[in-house]
C-alpha cells in the first residue's frame, strides 16, 4: 500500500493490552511485545490482543467482555487451577498455563 508520492504505508504495530499483578512478569511479556515489534496499551478500547492473568477478581468476566467485543484474548494461570483454564476458555480465551505463555504470545503476535 502507498501513501501518495509513493511512500510506502508501514502497517501499523500491534497493540497489546497486558493485565497482570506480577511486575516481574508484565516486564517479561512486554519485552516479547516489544520484541515482535508491537505495542503496550493501556486503552482497552484499542487494543488489538489482551493478556490477562487468571486468579484475579473477575478475570473470567473479563475475558467474555473482551471477547464479546472481538478482541482476542490470551489468558494465563498455574497449571494446578485447570478450571480457571478450562473457564477462561469457555468465556472465549486461548488460555495457557504459565509456562506457555510466553510462546503462545510470540505466536499470536506474529498472525
Amino acid at each position: 500500500m502507498l501513501r501518495p508520492y509513493g511512500v510506502p504505508l508501514m502497517p501499523m504495530a500491534k497493540r497489546v493490552l497486558l493485565e497482570t499483578r506480577d511486575l516481574l512478569f508484565r516486564s517479561k511479556l512486554g519485552a516479547v511485545v516489544a520484541a515482535a515489534g508491537a505495542d503496550v496499551s493501556r486503552d482497552e478500547a484499542a487494543c488489538d490482543l489482551a493478556v490477562i492473568e487468571l486468579g484475579g477478581p473477575g478475570a473470567t468476566e473479563r475475558i467474555g467482555e473482551l471477547a464479546r467485543r472481538g478482541i482476542p484474548v490470551l489468558a494465563y494461570g498455574s497449571h494446578v487451577h485447570a478450571e480457571l483454564l478450562r473457564a477462561a476458555r469457555q468465556a472465549g480465551a486461548a488460555a495457557v498455563p504459565n509456562s506457555q505463555v510466553e510462546e503462545r504470545l510470540r505466536e499470536l503476535l506474529t498472525q
